[in-house]
C-alpha cells in the first residue's frame, strides 16, 4: 500500500510538471482575428501587420478583417462572423466604448477571449486591453508639447477622430485637466472638432478651425488620420508657420511635413508593437497562462515580459517626440 500511495504520488507530481509545462507554452495553431476601426486606417494597417507577424511567429493562424467607416455599428457584423468561425481571439480597436459589448460578452460566453487594443471598450466587454501608453501621460503630452510650441500664449483647438472613440475622449479629458494648471492661464481651449478619422473631413475640419479663429495658435490632433489631412491643409495655407501643429502621427506620413516646416513635433508608439502586443496577449489568454487579473504575466515575443495591471489593462510604453533632429531614424 506504501508502495502504491508513493507511486500514486509521483504520477500526481510528474502530472502537474506536465500541466505546469504546458501552460508555459503557447499552443499551436490558435486561430485569432483583428478587427480594426477601419480596415483601410493607416495607422491600423501598421498596428493589425504587427499583430499578423507575431501571430505567425508563434505558429497561430491570423487575419485582419473590419470595416471601411469608423461608425459605432460597423464592427458589429464584423464580431458575429467571427463567433460563428469560432476564433481562438478576437484583438479589436473599439469604435465605441458601449455599443459592442453586448457582442462581445457574447464571444467570451462561447470561448473565445477578447483582446481590446488602441481603443478600450467598458472592462465586462474583454478579457484584456492592451494600451499604447499610459491614457494621462497622453493626454497631458499633448498639452505640454503645444504649449510649449506656442510658448503658452493663445486660442488651441482639438481635431479628433470620431466622438465615440474612447481613447480620443480620454487623452481629451486628461487633456483639459492639464490645461487647469497656472502655466496654460494664458491659453484657451476654443473648440473640439471631429474628423471622423475620415481624410477630407478632417481636412475640412482643419480649414474651419483656421477660418473660425483668428486667433488660432495651435491645434492637436490626436489621431494619425486628423493630424496628417490637418498638416496637409496647413502646409499650404497663409497660416503655416504661425499655426502649431501637434498630435499623434507615424513618422513616415509627417515626415514631408516636419521637413517642409509645417509641424515642427509630434507624438507616437510604435503601432505594429502595438499589435504585436496585443498578439501575443491574446495567444496567452486562448494557451490559458493567463486569465486577465492583475499580476498575471506573460511574455511577448521580441517585446520581453509584461504584467497586467488594474482593470485588465496591460501597457506598451511611453510615447516618443518626433521632430526634424531624430524621424529619418524612424520607418512606420
Amino acid at each position: 500500500m506504501k508502495k502504491r500511495a508513493l507511486a500514486l504520488s509521483a504520477l500526481t507530481l510528474a502530472l502537474g510538471a506536465a500541466a505546469l509545462a504546458q501552460s508555459t507554452t503557447l499552443k499551436k495553431g490558435l486561430k485569432i482575428a483583428f478587427l480594426p476601426k477601419q480596415i483601410n486606417n493607416p495607422y491600423e494597417v501598421i498596428a493589425d501587420n504587427g499583430g499578423l507577424a507575431a501571430i505567425k511567429e508563434f505558429g497561430g493562424v491570423g487575419k485582419a478583417v473590419g470595416p471601411s467607416d469608423a461608425g459605432a455599428s460597423s464592427q458589429v457584423s464584423y464580431i458575429n462572423t467571427l463567433i460563428s468561425q469560432k476564433q481562438d481571439a478576437i484583438v479589436i480597436a473599439a469604435n465605441d466604448a458601449n455599443a459592442l459589448v453586448p457582442y462581445l460578452k457574447r464571444a467570451m460566453a462561447g470561448g473565445t477571449k477578447v483582446v481590446t487594443f488602441d481603443s478600450d471598450t467598458a472592462p465586462e466587454g474583454r478579457n484584456l486591453f492592451i494600451n499604447q501608453a499610459n491614457s494621462e501621460g497622453i493626454g497631458r503630452a499633448q498639452v505640454q508639447l503645444v504649449g510649449k510650441l506656442i510658448n503658452y500664449q493663445g486660442d488651441i483647438a482639438i481635431l479628433s477622430a470620431t466622438a465615440n472613440a474612447t481613447n480620443q475622449n480620454t487623452w481629451i479629458k486628461w487633456m483639459q485637466e492639464e490645461l487647469k494648471l497656472p502655466k496654460y492661464k494664458n491659453m484657451k481651449l476654443v473648440k473640439i472638432a471631429y474628423g471622423n478619422d475620415d481624410d477630407q473631413k478632417s481636412f475640412t475640419e482643419m480649414q474651419g478651425l483656421i477660418q473660425a479663429y483668428p486667433n488660432l495658435k495651435g491645434v492637436i490632433s490626436p489621431t494619425t488620420v486628423g493630424i496628417s489631412a490637418g498638416a496637409r491643409y496647413l502646409s499650404t495655407s497663409p497660416q503655416k508657420g504661425k499655426v502649431m501643429l501637434t498630435g499623434l502621427g507615424t513618422p513616415n506620413q509627417m515626415r514631408a511635413f516636419v521637413k517642409d516646416g509645417t509641424v515642427t513635433a509630434f507624438q507616437l508608439w510604435n503601432p505594429g508593437d502595438l499589435g504585436y502586443l496585443a498578439a501575443y496577449a491574446a495567444a496567452a489568454l486562448a494557451s490559458n497562462q493567463i486569465t486577465g487579473k492583475e499580476g498575471d504575466t506573460f511574455t511577448a515575443g521580441k517585446l520581453g515580459k509584461y504584467t497586467v495591471g488594474k482593470s485588465g489593462e496591460v501597457v506598451l510604453g511611453p510615447p516618443t517626440t518626433f521632430d526634424k533632429a531624430n524621424i529619418d531614424k524612424f520607418n512606420f
